[in-house]
């Protein structure tokens, strides 16, 4: 097998009518104009650029068809097949988003040609005071009653908002109605698909002066229409020690967060050391800058800064993290998978393990 080192990405820069430019002044990235309302900057698109060698110049999507399963991991193609599995995007909401839905797996592989649906979730970055999530219903209502005020454009009467601050996690499984509201920065991780039903859009007009499309019927359709269990998830702590902190923020059969912190310690830097098994490793900062150290006896490194991301091939290997920040780590659970397991016995939910 051909040597396998990590795949430092450039995120893909998406302007939308609700972005702004936080993304740029908050100093995550970089951001060609001022006078550009960025919304999204999506960190593992299938078009995103590796900036390092030996992939540098290739896209996520051809070095998936390259190194296939040494990239991917055998617990990646179980569950999502040969593709890669999860888009992590920042977004900067300057507005509120439109209401939508998403689809599951069903759904989507049924009517929109089998692609996957849509389980995602939130880590909220920065929050204006009194910025609102909508996540689900007020009381159980049902598919008439939705699109009677879908049709009298007082949707907002029935939907359950929730205020949000730094640090909170949401957890959005496919069939929740939900948005994100103004004045919120956020780390968003999905299944990979493009798969959205715009549900209502508050009577909003385009610049055009007509309303935006909706897809009613789609989401009325794969909506949850029960009051959300759960809105603001708990985190678990895992591990504290060498001077890191483990906390898995959430965690599901598509996905599993964790944040780790690294942090100096008797004037050593933090470290964790770790080796990849059945799925590859996104790696996301949100500050500070790392050492990712891989290869025999560990004697490469690439470098991970605040904003950017990095892929960690399944097949990889020994690796050690050292240095200073904060990280989003995610990746594809096995059935039985500690983390995934703790964080479900902390938030009420019964996980399935190996026989």
């Amino acid at each position: 097998m051909q040597s396998l080192h990590p795949i430092l990405l450039e995120g893909s820069l998406h302007e939308t009518i609700w972005g702004g430019q936080r993304l740029g002044l908050y100093g995550w990235k970089r951001l060609p104009s001022p006078d550009i309302a960025v919304g999204e900057s999506w960190e593992t698109e299938i078009n995103t650029v590796a900036q390092n060698e030996p992939y540098q110049g290739k896209t996520l999507g051809r070095l998936v068809e390259e190194l296939g399963i040494a990239l991917l991991g055998k617990q990646t193609i179980a569950i999502f097949g040969h593709r890669f599995p999860l888009l992590a995007k920042f977004i900067d909401a300057n507005d509120k988003l439109s209401v939508q839905v998403h689809p599951d797996d069903h759904y989507a592989a049924t009517f929109e040609g089998g692609k996957l649906g849509k389980t995602e979730f939130w880590f909220i970055l920065a929050a204006e005071p009194g910025a609102t999530v909508v996540h689900g219903f007020k009381v159980p209502t049902s598919s008439t009653q939705v699109r009677k005020a879908i049709e009298d454009v007082t949707l907002e009467n029935l939907l359950q908002e929730e205020y949000v601050a730094a640090g909170d996690v949401i957890f959005v499984p496919a069939g929740t109605v939900h948005a994100i509201g103004s004045g919120i920065l956020l780390y968003e991780l999905q299944e990979y698909s493009d798969i959205t039903y715009r549900m209502y859009d508050y009577g909003r007009l385009t610049a055009n002066g007509i309303p935006r499309e909706l897809h009613i019927n789609k989401s009325l359709e794969v909506s949850n229409y029960n009051v959300s269990p759960r809105i603001k998830v708990q985190p678990v702590p895992l591990a504290d020690k060498n001077g890191y902190e483990d906390r898995c923020l959430v965690a599901c059969q598509y996905f599993v967060t964790r944040e780790i912190t690294l942090q100096q310690k008797d004037a050593v830097s933090g470290y964790m050391n770790g080796s990849t098994e059945g799925s590859c490793i996104i790696l996301t900062a949100l500050s500070g800058e790392v050492q990712v150290r891989y290869g025999s006896v560990l004697r490469y490194s690439l470098s991970l800064a605040r904003g950017q991301t990095m892929v960690l091939p399944a097949a990889l290997g020994d690796y050690r993290i050292e240095g200073e920040g904060v990280l989003m780590f995610s990746y594809v659970p096995r059935s039985g998978d500690e983390a995934w397991q703790a964080w479900e016995e902390k938030n009420g939910v019964a996980v399935p393990v190996e026989e």
